[in-house]
């Protein structure tokens, strides 16, 4: 049986999965989104090691940060092989895409893992993100909308079996918050300053993808599932049970109003929250609910399959 590794180095995180081809249920095959092997996941890790600390404003990387993701796909290279992977593609999206030293970064992970990494285009990742996110939805009334909300950058990814519409935008929760949200906690001034960031960005998708013709819309990434742990009252992160939870706008909104007025310490100590997350899950959560409101959408479907998946599903097929 195939096995395969995909890692996805983000703006604030660096994941791994491991995973296989796994035979559809009986009578499913038919229904399924072509072309989309369905996944058995192996082995998921996530590590917070924040590669993008900094690029926004100096247009490099952090050498702490980037010691400190070389040392996350040094420990993953050791897993994959442990774990028989045949084929591995490491992606890298936002900081990378914008650090004018990337060369660092390649080299790094090529000694580091024996892999030649790639930098994903905005298009790329949202095409990525669409695929892991929505082939294993079914029964969901479409148009999708897709909401990957990242570190750096944000996707928004429109399509029923395969993207239609979709834009990148340099709008993530690393990047608002340290553009906007210096306080701790925020002040007024600063939130006003964040919204107004935001709704300028939603301008651009609005005239790029025309959210509110979506009938589902797929929140995905840290952020979002953050968000709908926070919304169960989970005591820790649980996947299985945070995967294909609806949290409604409403919610989403007195969340975001919550988490903007706590200090760093004070989200750190919610249960769900991943180290190295409080810091940032304020500017990712204002995003989300203004694209809820901005695009009048009752919910959002949060699921855990997002651009790892996609990644494999790109190397099984």
């Amino acid at each position: 049986m195939s096995r395969v590794a995909a890692v996805d180095v983000g703006t604030n995180s660096v994941r791994l999965l491991v995973a296989e081809r796994a035979a559809l249920p009986s009578g499913q095959a038919a229904a399924g989104r072509a072309g989309a092997a369905p996944l058995r996941t192996v082995e998921r890790e996530m590590r917070i090691t924040r590669l993008g600390r900094g690029v926004d404003s100096t247009g490099r990387l952090d050498d702490a940060a980037l010691a400190r993701t070389l040392d996350a796909l040094t420990d993953y290279a050791a897993r994959w092989r442990e774990l028989d992977a045949q084929r591995v593609r490491i992606t890298a999206t936002s900081a990378v895409r914008d650090a004018s030293d990337r060369e660092r970064f390649f080299s790094g992970v090529r000694s580091r893992t024996g892999v030649d990494a790639e930098v994903l285009s905005g298009e790329q990742e949202g095409a990525a993100a669409f695929l892991g996110a929505t082939g294993q939805l079914h029964g969901e009334p479409t148009p999708f909308l897709v909401v990957d909300i990242g570190g750096g950058s944000t996707e928004f990814i429109l399509g029923r079996r395969s993207p239609e519409a979709m834009t990148s935008r340099q709008l993530g929760c690393v990047r608002l918050t340290e553009r906007t949200l210096g306080g701790d906690p925020p002040t007024p001034e600063e939130v006003s300053r964040a919204r107004a960031v935001v709704e300028a960005e939603l301008d651009e998708v609005e005239a790029a993808v025309r959210p509110q013709r979506a009938a589902t819309v797929v929140g995905v990434a840290g952020t979002a599932t953050t968000i709908a742990a926070l919304h169960l009252g989970l005591p820790a992160y649980l996947p299985e049970r945070i995967h294909g939870t609806r949290v409604p706008a409403a919610a989403v909104s007195a969340l975001t109003a919550r988490l903007l007025a706590m200090t760093a310490a004070e989200r750190a100590a919610l249960g769900p929250m991943a180290p190295g997350r409080e810091d940032v899950i304020h500017g990712g959560a204002l995003i989300l609910e203004r694209v809820l409101s901005r695009f009048g959408h009752a919910d959002v479907l949060v699921s855990e399959a997002d651009i790892l998946d996609g990644l494999a599903l790109s190397l099984l097929d």
